[in-house]
Order: C-alpha cells, then sequence, then structure tokens
C-alpha cells in the first residue's frame, strides 16, 4: 500500500482569515500522496510585520507545533517568511518544520547567483536583511525593496503585482539581482504573473520565487526522505 504522509499548514497569526488563502497557494505543488490541514494561532498577534509581532507570536508557534506533532502529522510548514517560532519549535518536536526565507533564498540560489527581496513595509527592511548573513548569503544578496502594503492589503492583486513589478525591475536594472523572493506569504498568486511581466520589462527570464510553493514543496521532500531537526543544533526542550 502506498505510503500517505499529512503535513500542517501553521499560519502564525490569530486569524482564520488567511487560512484558505494559504492552502490556495500551495494548491498546484500538493503531490497526490500528501494531505494537508490549515491551522492558525489561538492567541498573538494577528499579523506579523515587526520583530514585535515575531516575539509575540513565537511561544505560541512552538505549543501549536507541539500539538501538530502530537496529532500525528509529518511535517510543518509554518506560512511565514521570517520564520516565526521556527527555530524554537524545532527544540520541542520530532518532525521537520521550515519557514520562508531560506527555502525561498535556497531555491533561488539554485536558479541565479544573486537575489533580491521584494517585502510589504518599510518597517520589515531591517528585520529581513538580517536573514541574509544569518544564513551566510551576504555575497549573494543584491537588495531588499518594500512595495509599502500592509498584509491586510496584499488581497488587491492587481495593485500588488503592479508595485511589484515596479521594484524587482529596479532590483533587476539597478542592484543586479538575477532572481527576485517575495518577502512575505501573503504574496499569493503574485508570482508567476510578476515572472511574465518582469520578462517583458528586463527583456530576460528572471525566476520570481513564491515563498508558499518553494517552502512546502521543500518540507515535502524532507518528510518524504525522514528527516528532522538535528539535535546536535536543536538540543530537544524537556519542559
Amino acid at each position: 500500500m502506498k505510503k500517505t504522509y499529512r503535513i500542517c499548514i501553521l499560519a502564525p497569526v490569530n486569524t482564520d482569515q488567511f487560512n484558505q488563502m494559504l492552502l490556495n497557494a500551495v494548491q498546484p505543488v500538493i503531490p497526490d500522496d500528501v494531505t494537508v490541514t490549515v491551522r492558525n494561532l489561538s492567541q498573538g498577534h494577528n499579523c506579523i510585520e515587526s520583530r514585535i509581532d515575531l516575539l509575540h507570536n513565537g511561544y505560541p508557534v512552538v505549543e501549536a507545533a507541539r500539538q501538530i506533532a502530537q496529532d500525528g502529522f509529518d511535517g510543518i510548514w509554518l506560512s511565514d517568511f521570517d520564520m516565526c517560532g521556527v527555530e524554537a519549535a524545532r527544540e520541542a518536536i520530532d518532525i521537520p518544520i521550515i519557514g520562508g526565507f531560506p527555502t525561498s533564498a535556497f531555491t533561488a540560489l539554485a536558479l541565479s547567483e544573486r537575489f533580491s527581496i521584494i517585502t510589504i513595509l518599510e518597517s520589515t527592511l531591517a528585520m529581513q536583511r538580517g536573514h541574509v548573513p544569518a544564513y551566510g548569503l551576504s555575497e549573494s544578496f543584491a537588495s531588499i525593496r518594500s512595495i509599502n502594503i500592509p498584509v491586510d492589503k496584499l488581497s488587491d492583486l492587481d495593485l500588488v503585482v503592479k508595485l511589484t513589478l515596479e521594484q524587482a525591475t529596479l532590483a533587476v536594472q539597478q542592484d543586479g539581482a538575477q532572481s527576485i523572493l517575495l518577502g512575505c506569504t501573503g504574496f499569493v498568486g503574485v508570482a508567476a504573473e510578476v515572472t511574465k511581466r518582469l520578462q517583458a520589462a528586463v527583456g530576460m527570464y528572471v525566476p520570481v520565487v513564491d515563498p508558499n510553493q518553494a517552502g512546502f514543496s521543500f518540507l515535502v521532500s524532507l518528510v518524504r526522505m525522514g528527516l528532522r531537526p538535528s539535535r546536535a543544533s536543536y538540543s530537544k526542550y524537556a519542559g
């Protein structure tokens, strides 16, 4: 009998308003042998747009991850580019949990040598810039730019695509970017359209990485291989 896998998408926010959107985002890359459930937090802030949001929602992510693991899921896609609570959760569970930045960056670097991040607000620029040296990717980093749109306005797809295209074009033409990371998992339905328009704008193909699809797909690979967080990096927390 063919093995099946259970993946949980965890939205690290205290609202269910993004749950269906996140499921829709990964739908094109869900394999036939994988079932997906979406959960969100029961406490914390309703969006992540700052370091305070990350701190406030981090421990609720750990508690939610514990419950998800106890419920028999095989892996967790934490739908946040900034990986809210991911590192701490790895000390508490024995299934893989991953967030958005590293999987998006490693996907981009499988296809190019330099990437830029297009993010939502000015308040996230320094926070996300900090991910780059943390993963040893400074030499591959071209720039980070924002479209100045908060999370709750990302559903205005036409406006988001327009502003993202403008900043992506500048990142390629002025900053030397060879690929683009979308710096928020709320950028749903944006990557493919911006990729198409960006090719027309700059006269060549430049990949635009959807963090939901890149992260979810990478997680499925880890689950299939039976891999989980290294205890040499993440000592198991007994509390």
